[in-house]
């Protein structure tokens, strides 16, 4: 669908003229079109790649296909990251044009994101950081199925040397299910 729209535009602007118009800056006309499929690990898209009289068009999208396949990947982990549900999931990638995604495609895809956020957590802080700022908001997270909302502990952190590449950085963060102190002695623990 979104895909279509986008090779029709291209083709518009390669001919100098859109669908059935006429126009004196014409370079050529449409002659069909050749169906062409684009597999990827979310499915299979079926395209209709437009053909010209004179010349040729082959969008640059087929070419690249790691690179519209990671777009898709990136659409739906920001689905999810949002708190949207895995049968929204669906109708959102078969609204881009594809034939579906199950809940453990989207569970795998999305595997990723938790392993950078635990390599996030764990990495080791080297230096003096001795001003720690503390904020905290109230975002939707999964739990057990449902979408509830947690705040976010997040440390904002500023070292003593100025030569460092991250003279203030964002350190950590932790989630709070209730009024509780041992998350916030953890984030100032590692930060101070």
């Amino acid at each position: 669908a979104v895909l279509q729209m986008i090779m029709e535009a291209d083709v518009d602007g390669l001919i100098g003229a859109g669908r059935h118009e006429r126009n004196g800056d014409r370079t050529t006309w449409r002659n069909g079109y050749r169906d062409r499929s684009l597999d990827t690990r979310l499915g299979t898209l079926n395209l209709r790649v437009p053909k010209l009289r004179q010349g040729s068009y082959f969008p640059g999208f087929l070419e690249a296909r790691k690179t519209s396949e990671q777009a898709l990947v990136a659409v739906i982990q920001e689905a999810w990251i949002s708190g949207v549900s895995t049968r929204r999931v669906d109708d959102l990638v078969q609204a881009m044009g594809l034939s579906g995604i199950s809940k453990s495609t989207v569970s795998k895809l999305c595997k990723d994101i938790d392993e950078r956020v635990g390599e996030f957590l764990n990495r080791p802080l080297t230096g003096d950081w001795p001003y720690v700022w503390l904020d905290a908001t109230y975002l939707k997270q999964r739990q057990g199925g449902r979408i509830v909302s947690v705040a976010a502990i997040i440390a904002v952190a500023a070292n003593t040397e100025e030569t460092s590449s991250r003279y203030m950085m964002v350190e950590a963060f932790a989630q709070i299910d209730k009024e509780e102190i041992d998350p916030i002695l953890s984030i100032t623990t590692k930060a101070a």
